[in-house]
């Protein structure tokens, strides 16, 4: 990530100059008082510069440190180039991600460790796990087939990142055109059926998901199932 990405935000280091004194002071001060346009303008930026690091991981920052080196550009007085200020976020980024997607690959395996002993949890070779909450009648369907669904995902602390039910329709689609998880259970349903899937990471979006999205780097996943229809497809 370049520095660059941040120079926006970092114009709102002019307001933390005043009311951010300590590093351990993470929020802005309740008595800034916005006496002009470019007073509200600066508590503005402010706000979205810190939601912008809060959201990348950066929530552990000297605020003191932070005021300083805006102060000193914009005096002309930085003891830190740009090339070198790059490097310096670019790898504690980097870091911080990294943290980040090993937290969560044990996050997810613990999870999964614990969820697998449960009562009704069946378990298949490549590590999904599932409880048919209700038993199909039709048929199942084949790697090939398109079918059509509703469903809910959420994380593992049950954030609810999709669900077809809150668009009011089912969605339908080619069954091989989807995640691992979703191509291999799914073809262990039948219509009429409604099935929890506990998917590991490897089986879901692994280190790739949608950027920006709510789904983070190597997360386990939970969705709940019903096999609306089946079209074979030839």
């Amino acid at each position: 990530m370049k520095f660059t990405n941040y120079l926006r935000g970092a114009l709102a280091t002019m307001v933390l100059v005043s009311t951010l004194p300590s590093c351990s002071q993470a929020q802005p001060s309740h008595n800034t008082q916005m006496n002009t346009h470019m007073d509200s303008v600066s508590y503005a930026l402010g706000v979205l510069f810190a939601n912008n690091m809060k959201s990348e991981g950066m929530t552990e920052i000297n605020s003191e440190a932070l005021a300083s080196g805006f102060s000193a550009v914009m005096t002309d007085n930085a003891t830190m180039d740009q090339e070198e200020a790059d490097g310096i976020v670019r790898t504690a980024m980097t870091a911080m991600k990294e943290k980040a997607s090993e937290a969560a690959k044990e996050e997810g395996e613990t999870f999964l460790a614990e969820n697998a002993k449960k009562d009704g949890i069946s378990v298949t070779d490549s590590g999904l796990q599932y409880h048919h909450d209700t038993e199909g009648t039709g048929k199942s369907p084949d790697a090939n087939d398109k079918v059509t669904v509703h469903y809910q995902g959420t994380l593992l602390d049950g954030t609810e990142f999709d669900s077809s039910y809150k668009r009011g329709e089912p969605i339908s689609f080619p069954l091989n055109g989807v995640i691992p998880g979703w191509t291999e259970g799914l073809q262990l349903m039948k219509i009429g059926g409604k099935t929890t899937f506990y998917i590991p990471q490897d089986l879901a979006y692994g280190a790739r998901p949608n950027p920006g999205g709510p789904i983070p780097p190597y997360a386990a996943l939970i969705f709940v199932v019903e096999l609306l229809e089946v079209e074979v497809i030839d």
